[in-house]
């Protein structure tokens, strides 16, 4: 744990150096940056050499890994009371590229196929567990619940805010923002995009959930001074609640038994299109027999599409 200590507080260093030098990454606070010799800021992601772009969203692969280190090395100092050993938050594998691999292993060589957002898609196996190819999520639910207000806010200007706040904090192109729906006090965010009109400088939907997510949480991935606030005409969108649900291009690779079978752990499933609701239905009503409050051994971030505003 020493060397994981010694990164960690060689980065708390950097991080302080190039606030001092006005040499700071926009969209990364897990970025430690410094200028090279011709004055240029340069930015690495926390424990790797990676060198991230400050221009655009970090990649959601990348970020989990940097925040993984900075998790390890609080809960050492005592910050910490131990860590979600769940597919939620994990240490994971990533392309040069940034995308997650097809199939993540933890330490003791258990393995499972993950989606490009890096959720579980498989059942779990050992190394032996192929996984073809990663699978592209193209559509992301986004539901959020406000606090109570008086009145409910114009559906237009409700719209507009959000758009404007995706478009210019998160870099998403407005093409990829299917819809936006409001029923007071419940908002739903629909994100769509195919391989067939990405454009390689596009940010990847999945990253812009995470960081959207984050901002939510009160656990933002941009610096400290770039805080979460979303006006409608003036007035606050304050969050109270949110649910981020993930369908893929293919259908998941989990079992009809495993599925409907399993008492002691809740599947969750990513439904694909097509299918999806017909299965959402099925399971939800066999769930909710055996469990009041749904929890998840996984992951509690992956669920099925709400159709509450369909």
């Amino acid at each position: 744990m020493e060397p994981l200590l010694g990164v960690l507080l060689g980065w708390i260093l950097v991080v302080a150096s190039s606030a001092q030098n006005n040499c700071t990454c926009e969209t990364n606070k897990w970025a430690a940056c410094a200028k090279d010799v011709s004055g240029n800021c340069t930015c690495t992601l926390v424990g790797s050499d990676h060198k991230v772009d400050c221009s655009t969203l970090t990649s959601k692969c990348w970020l989990m890994r940097a925040e993984m280190i900075i998790r390890k090395g609080k809960r050492f100092r005592g910050h910490f009371r131990g860590l979600l050993d769940d597919d939620g938050i994990y240490n994971p594998d990533c392309e040069h590229s940034g995308i997650f691999k097809a199939r993540q292993c933890n330490k003791a060589d258990t393995c499972w196929c993950v989606n490009t957002a890096g959720v579980r898609r498989s059942i779990k196996g050992d190394k032996s567990l192929n996984c073809l190819k990663l699978v592209k999520t193209s559509w992301i639910y986004i539901e959020l619940k406000h606090q109570k207000r008086s009145s409910a806010f114009d559906v237009a200007d409700l719209t507009d805010a959000l758009k404007q706040l995706f478009q210019t904090r998160y870099k998403l192109h407005p093409k990829y923002i299917a819809s936006i729906r409001y029923a007071s006090p419940l908002i739903q965010i629909r994100l769509n995009q195919n391989d067939s009109v990405e454009s390689r400088c596009d940010v990847d939907i999945a990253d812009v959930a995470y960081y959207f997510e984050k901002d939510i949480n009160d656990d933002s991935l941009f610096p400290s001074n770039s805080s979460l606030t979303v006006s409608v005409r003036g007035d606050t969108l304050d969050i109270d609640q949110l649910w981020i649900y993930y369908t893929d291009e293919k259908p998941p690779e989990f079992s009809t038994r495993q599925v409907v079978g399993g008492i002691n752990t809740v599947v969750t499933v990513v439904l694909s299109a097509g299918f999806g609701i017909a299965v959402l239905v099925i399971v939800t009503w066999l769930c909710r027999r055996k469990y009041e409050k749904v929890e998840t051994e996984e992951t509690d971030a992956v669920r099925a599409p709400s159709l509450q505003l369909l």
